[in-house]
């Protein structure tokens, strides 16, 4: 995930992600929402008309049809398309700390001269899972203990790799904290409008006709109301996807440290 070649195929998944969210959300507006909004609404003002005394009721497609609720709707969807993939990176990644990439026999002390060994070892992994936290972190430990012959040293090595991880991959959610941030500006952007429209209605309301005006004032209520009840949602996920993620990190630390720097041993130490 560091070198260059997965940044334009990141950006790539995105793109595609956003068009494929756009067509199918568009697609069940133009389908099923807008026309069964539109039937209810004018199913509503034939009651209205036999009936001076009527009551309008909602509905769930009345108050998810505006433009605004769609754009809401299509960002969520992008949103979790991101969410998905980055989970399920981070949890491939965790499937590695059940596993025993270095081979070692138990309480086995690992001197310098081991280590071309080790390097050997983690080489010899799949090519798609030299990227991963975990067998870069125990690459540059081993790495830095062959070089320096320090225990302290070889810690220090990992947990720079641990700590760059989790700065990178905090970096990496900014996408995501930003569609958290568009969709309830989307949603006041649709209050806006309908409060605006409901006050160029304001000379037929003197008149005694609100109909216009209370349409367009449901389209600033539902609006904000569609966009909050999305921007709950999706923080959910986002802070769920963290916690996965620091405790990817954690946890590769962790192995680390139990599996490879407690058994390192320097020269004079093995003596």
């Amino acid at each position: 995930m560091n070198s260059r070649k997965d940044i334009p195929m990141e950006l790539i998944y995105q793109i595609f992600s956003l068009l494929i969210a756009f067509i199918i959300v568009h697609t069940v507006y133009i389908s099923v929402i807008r026309p069964q909004a539109d039937h209810f609404i004018e199913q509503e003002h034939q009651q209205m008309l036999v009936d001076k005394t009527y009551v309008q009721k909602r509905n769930f497609y009345v108050v998810v049809r505006d433009y605004e609720q769609e754009a809401c709707f299509i960002l969520m969807f992008w949103a979790f398309s991101i969410l998905g993939l980055k989970g399920y990176l981070s949890w491939r990644q965790s499937q590695l700390l059940d596993m025993d990439l270095l081979k070692l026999p138990i309480d086995f002390p690992v001197g310098p001269e081991d280590t071309r060994l080790l390097l050997e070892r983690l080489k010899d992994l799949p090519e798609t899972l030299h990227k991963y936290l975990l067998p870069r972190a125990l690459t540059m430990t081993i790495q830095r203990f062959s070089a320096t012959r320090n225990v302290h040293d070889a810690a220090t090595a990992m947990r720079d790799v641990c700590e760059s991880e989790s700065q990178r991959l905090d970096t990496e959610l900014s996408i995501i904290r930003y569609i958290a941030w568009a969709i309830p500006s989307v949603g006041f952007i649709g209050t806006v409008r309908g409060i605006g429209d409901a006050l160029s209605q304001a000379n037929r309301a003197m008149e005694g006709d609100i109909t216009g005006v209370t349409e367009s004032l449901g389209v600033a209520f539902n609006s904000t109301f569609i966009a909050l009840v999305i921007s709950i949602l999706l923080m959910f996920f986002i802070h769920q996807l963290q916690l996965l993620q620091e405790r990817l990190v954690l946890d590769t630390e962790s192995y680390c440290d139990i599996n490879l720097v407690a058994r390192l041993r320097s020269a004079a130490g093995l003596k």
